[in-house]
């Protein structure tokens, strides 16, 4: 099953960065898994379908980044289907050319192409996702591990202790 892992985000505005910190975790700490994963991991700061295009050709799809759902303390991590979270930007893109991931998903399967059939997202709980900074509040930071274990159970890897 090819497998790619997506970190999401824009790591010069705060928490947006998340997810991009927690695929660089885990490509830092993959050495102790003492096994090789047969996994694609990419860093994107894109949506809609530039970031459809980049799950083509793929079974499995994971995708990291910052959510702001409002129902959990911030820095509590979520592991939802895509078709679980709200489509915010439906109808709303800021763009002419693009529209949301789930708008993009059902265009790309409407004309055929690759696309995972399984596809799910690691989010963190986050609200600095507009401030340009490159420092993540605490508890978003504090988040990276637990994030990390998320994604290692979705990939049948135990954690290392």
């Amino acid at each position: 099953m090819r497998t790619i892992v997506v970190g999401l985000g824009n790591p010069l505005l705060g928490d947006d960065g998340i997810g991009w910190q927690v695929v660089e975790y885990i490509q830092q700490e993959q050495k102790s898994f003492n096994v090789l994963l047969e996994v694609d991991y990419i860093c994107l700061s894109v949506g809609g379908l530039r970031l459809m295009e980049h799950l083509s050709g793929y079974d499995r799809a994971i995708l990291i980044d910052a959510v702001n759902m409002g129902k959990l303390p911030l820095g509590s991590v979520y592991c939802l289907n895509l078709a679980d979270l709200p489509d915010f930007s439906a109808g709303h893109t800021g763009s002419a050319h693009d529209t949301s991931l789930l708008t993009a998903i059902r265009f790309g399967k409407e004309l055929g192409l690759p696309l995972p059939g399984e596809i799910l997202v690691i989010g963190i709980e986050s609200t600095q996702i507009y401030n340009f900074s490159e420092k993540m509040s605490e508890q978003v930071a504090d988040a990276i591990p637990r994030a990390a274990i998320i994604l290692l159970g979705l990939l049948n890897i135990e954690a290392p202790t």
